[in-house]
């Protein structure tokens, strides 16, 4: 029985991290073995590369060049993690995948996104996921709640038009594609539990989701 792939999208300061991870207790709770992964990272070579491309801001990166790392984290992610995990009929949640390059290198940093399309599906073979949930807020809410948080990332510390550029492009993503929810990240983490459970239990198609739904119910 094919996987089902969730990922989680969104400007900085979302929260999406900690729903996923949310999400992820709840479905083992009901007798569900979810994988939860990340991007960049997810693999050893992933992990080496988001020291390089986020954790060391130091550096200089081109645009290109950090679109490129992103691409060869994603490229080895799929490939060792991500499609094996489906291909064994598992439930796989993403914090971040392909939405964010778009709306990251190709919004924020100028990339023309035919490339940024271009390069993606070498990398994934045309893998999407079958449910986006996009937590969506204004960048100055989630910039304010990042520097609560300590030390920023590389991406953090892009000034407010560039972040500004990055939610347009992911709300454009969620027009476009009806396997993307848009949803409000300034709600709480208890308000937005129950509409995440209802967009997994009822936007996703297929058998496994017979299963899924048994569990959430």
């Amino acid at each position: 029985m094919k996987g089902v792939f969730i990922a989680f999208e969104g400007p900085e300061g979302g929260g999406k991290s900690t729903q996923l991870r949310l999400l992820g207790r709840g479905l083992e709770k009901r007798g569900l073995q979810p994988l939860l992964t990340k991007e960049p990272g997810g693999t050893p070579v992933g992990e080496r590369i988001r020291e390089i491309v986020l954790l060391e801001p130091e550096l200089y990166i081109t645009p290109p060049t950090e679109f490129l790392l992103y691409t060869a984290s994603r490229a080895q992610h799929v490939g060792e993690v991500i499609r094996p995990a489906l291909d064994a009929g598992r439930l796989v949640l993403c914090d971040r995948f392909t939405g964010a390059s778009v709306a990251y290198q190709g919004y924020g940093r100028g990339l023309p996104l035919e490339v940024i399309d271009l390069f993606t599906r070498q990398a994934t073979g045309g893998l999407k996921p079958d449910l986006t949930l996009l937590f969506d807020l204004e960048p100055e809410v989630g910039l304010a709640r990042v520097v609560q948080r300590g030390q920023k990332d590389r991406l953090e510390q892009a000034d407010l038009s560039f972040h500004r550029r990055v939610r347009e492009g992911f709300l454009k993503q969620a027009e476009a594609d009806p396997t993307w929810v848009t949803l409000d990240a300034t709600l709480s983490a208890e308000a937005l539990q129950p509409l995440i459970w209802e967009a997994v239990r009822s936007r996703l198609p297929g058998p496994h989701l017979v299963a899924l739904s048994r569990a959430l119910n």
